[in-house]
């Protein structure tokens, strides 16, 4: 029997909502592939009245009508859960009127919970779909004690655009929200321990900067295989088991897919990201509302992150590329699509020695709590940023990745380093470190310090000139 690996929050949230008295109305997003179905089915097992998923646009037949897709496959859904006497409906209205009568005829008096799986596939073009859904909610569902809807949707943005932020007929409905995040190194590490396979945390590591804590993605991990055999059966070859996953991850989420990619395919050249002008012209995006929304979409579903560097005015926003598997795989995984063994002839390389440096520092951010924890700060109000600098005449240039800007006057200058051992300051790296201390001391208050905080895998080496380093954090501190 399948076991939920963390998650136990959104587990007790879906028991409180099924226990209530009254009718929920819940909508559950995140990514793609982060398991927001796997977790309604466990959490609700044997305990779903109806259940239907909405066909995916990447699959449906070409020529063929969306909307008859869709109700088509809805009307097999309820066939298969016992609707009678009704030939398939030729609206959503219709499907929706069957669909209560179908409730009716099961209610026995306990909690009813429908599940609607991927609900935006079901919104096409021109097909009422939304008008019905609304009426289906405000016109029946929330007149009934015992029902407890629950929707899922990898369109973020279509889920809080139509809920949360909707002004017509379903805004304020929701009862609750639940956003569903990737997993940490730690429930990673769970997962791995659960299905016996044998990694170490150094591997685990490497796997979440390849694929991220996606649950889908690392499910296709085998036991008895290396973590370089693993990400080469995964991801290369001729018929890899994520055969054009990129591809398929936003043809399946967005409206307009490709202008989506090309985002994306810019931001992962440059690891501090860029500014919307410069996306707007390197892309050939107009500037303006369409080019926003896109930007707002990628960000609410978690592959891009909106940050203002440290030192520039509020509107000098950045948009960098966060999601590690979009990283990987438009570096290494496109151009080398063909070479089956890939990660295992280049796992020493300076290849992979560089984008281990890179995507570490991609890990470091998403567990900044776990940071933060390490460093005893976890109560003290802090912000995140990157920095940089450009040299001249007078000041070398200075990349400063993390930056932890404390109230209590203390700044954390974060440096990550990926290493296979204990990492070791040389001289003149720290000159260089020194150099940067004193370029972000130029820019702070006189009541401010700098820490220089170092966030290795296995610690820093003592020596001459370890002596620099105030705080430091090591790889099992990230799997708190």
């Amino acid at each position: 029997m399948s076991t939920i690996i963390g998650r136990k929050p959104e587990i007790r949230e879906l028991e409180r909502l099924y226990r209530s008295d009254r009718p929920e109305f819940v909508a559950i997003y995140g990514r793609r592939r982060v398991g927001k179905t796997f977790l309604v089915k466990q959490a609700l097992k044997g305990r779903i009245t109806f259940q239907h998923t909405g066909v995916s646009p990447v699959d449906q037949e070409e020529g063929r009508s969306r909307m008859k897709t869709q109700l088509e496959s809805f009307y097999y859904s309820l066939l298969n859960h016992g609707l009678e006497g009704y030939t398939m409906p030729k609206s959503w209205m219709e499907a929706f009127f069957q669909l209560e009568q179908l409730l009716v005829k099961l209610d026995d008096g306990s909690r009813q919970v429908v599940f609607i799986d991927e609900l935006p596939w079901m919104d096409t073009p021109r097909s009422g779909f939304l008008s019905a859904f609304e009426s289906f909610w405000n016109g029946w569902c929330s007149g009934r004690d015992n029902m407890m809807l629950v929707v899922c949707g990898s369109a973020t943005s279509w889920i809080l655009g139509n809920f949360s932020r909707n002004r017509g007929g379903l805004y304020g409905r929701l009862t609750d929200e639940i956003k569903l995040t990737p997993f940490t190194l730690k429930e990673c590490e769970k997962y791995f321990a659960y299905e016996n396979i044998a990694l170490s945390r150094y591997d685990i590591v490497q796997a979440y900067m390849a694929l991220g804590g996606i649950p889908y993605y690392i499910s296709y991990f085998q036991k008895g295989q290396s973590l370089e055999g693993n990400i080469d059966r995964i991801l290369f070859g001729s018929n890899p088991r994520l055969k054009d996953e990129f591809n398929r991850l936003f043809n399946a989420i967005f409206g307009n897919p490709e202008d989506c990619k090309k985002i994306i395919r810019l931001l992962a050249k440059r690891h501090s990201g860029f500014t919307r002008e410069e996306i707007a012209k390197a892309t050939g995006l107009p500037l303006g509302g369409g080019l926003s929304d896109t930007l707002s979409a990628l960000i609410e579903s978690d592959f891009v992150l909106r940050y203002i560097p440290y030192g520039k005015p509020g509107n000098a926003e950045h948009y960098k590329l966060i999601d590690n598997f979009c990283l990987f795989w438009l570096k290494y995984v496109e151009p080398n699509l063909s070479d089956a063994n890939f990660m295992t002839d280049h796992i020493t390389s300076d290849i992979m020695k560089s984008w281990r440096g890179v995507a570490f520092e991609e890990v470091c951010w998403q567990h900044i709590t776990q940071v933060k924890r390490a460093l005893e700060i976890g109560g003290v109000k802090s912000s995140i940023s990157a920095w940089g600098v450009k040299g001249d005449d007078g000041q070398e240039g200075a990349q400063i990745d993390l930056l932890i800007i404390r109230d209590d006057n203390v700044v954390n200058l974060c440096e990550m380093k990926f290493s296979g051992v204990a990492y070791t300051i040389e001289k003149d790296e720290e000159l260089k470190l020194r150099n940067r201390i004193e370029a972000l001391k130029k820019t702070l208050k006189r009541k401010q310090t700098v820490h220089l905080t170092m966030v290795t895998t296995f610690g820093i080496a003592y020596g001459k000139h370890s002596g620099i380093v105030q705080k430091q954090v090591e790889m099992d501190d990230l799997f708190e």
